[in-house]
């Protein structure tokens, strides 16, 4: 008997220990030292993207040979699809993959956006034939070569819609979940610099990018842009081992169709005036009202129910 109890006393405290290690290890990641890497990864992004955006009308016009009309669609689409993924960017990155996996993945999918667009302007064979060339004539486009040119358009939109929404939460995860004096001071002063650094970047894309490609040819300008987008990607790879990966959480959408799912379920059930539902640890329960009543179905608790009525967690309705 006392051996057992010498065992199980051994087994917890060296369950304490490991857990101990555990958090002290987890608490030399993130901090102020991983700011560089994540505000980098960011700026560089946005001046490699945003320095494609202002002259990218004149290239589908003079390569590509579009129309003004035909061209500000495109690019319409093309800024409207960056928008509208940031919503499935934040959403994959809380619910199933994490922020760093996203970031990386976006910051990936950019890079390689730019390269493809960047061969557009070196590979002959990717462009129409100049109709300043009077041997060759002015061909139009090609489905092959319309299919590369918005390959590149959807990959640099996924990137952005991966990179955006969760850079800034990333961040601010470094700061959070490490144990730092004066932790909200240093989480607004981080706040503060990194619409800095995106204020700035945005002047460098609109002013030094454009310059580029305005003097020196498309071939140099999306040179320039692949360079600074390599430079983003590495960098965030390079602080990987600092920094603090939350894991990601319960999907709130999967939550809410559960809910939905469950209230339908229950239709047919008899709500009696005693019934009443779970609603949190300080009250017992609640009683059920005629406010959004179809909500009632969805976790009753009757003296007649049994384990054949569905149900799920008041939490998943309360979200």
């Amino acid at each position: 008997m006392k051996g057992d109890s010498n065992q199980e006393e051994s087994i917890v405290e060296t369950e304490l220990q490991t857990e101990l290690l555990v958090h002290n290890h987890h608490d030399l990641k993130g901090g102020m030292i991983t700011m560089p890497f994540i505000i980098v990864n960011e700026a560089f992004e946005r001046v490699a993207s945003y320095g494609l955006m202002p002259n990218m009308i004149f290239y589908l016009m003079d390569v590509y040979h579009m129309e003004l009309a035909t061209g500000t669609s495109i690019l319409s689409i093309w800024s409207a699809l960056s928008n509208g993924l940031s919503i499935f960017g934040a959403f994959i990155s809380d619910s199933y993959f994490g922020r760093f996996r996203v970031i990386a993945f976006g910051s990936l999918s950019t890079l390689l956006g730019m390269t493809f667009l960047w061969l557009t302007s070196v590979v002959p064979q990717l462009t129409p034939s100049s109709c300043n060339e009077p041997e060759t004539g002015c061909n139009p486009t090609t489905p092959t070569q319309l299919a590369f040119l918005f390959s590149c358009f959807i990959l640099l939109s996924i990137g952005s819609g991966c990179i955006r929404p969760c850079s800034i939460a990333f961040g601010a995860d470094q700061l959070k979940h490490h144990p730092t004096p004066n932790n909200q001071r240093l989480i607004d002063s981080y706040f503060n610099w990194y619409y800095v650094s995106i204020m700035i970047s945005t002047v460098v894309a609109f002013t030094a990018m454009v310059y580029i490609q305005e003097q020196l040819g498309w071939q140099v300008g999306f040179a320039v842009a692949v360079l600074i987008m390599f430079c983003s990607a590495l960098m965030f790879l390079l602080g990987s081992s600092l920094y603090v990966k939350v894991k990601p959480s319960e999907s709130l959408f999967l939550g809410l169709v559960q809910v939905l799912v469950v209230a339908f379920k229950n239709r047919g059930i008899e709500l009696l005036p005693d019934d009443c539902y779970n609603h949190s640890k300080e009250l017992d329960h609640a009683e059920l009202t005629d406010n959004l009543r179809f909500e009632n179905y969805y976790q009753t608790i009757a003296s007649n129910l049994r384990s054949n009525i569905y149900t799920c967690r008041m939490r998943q309705h309360e979200k």
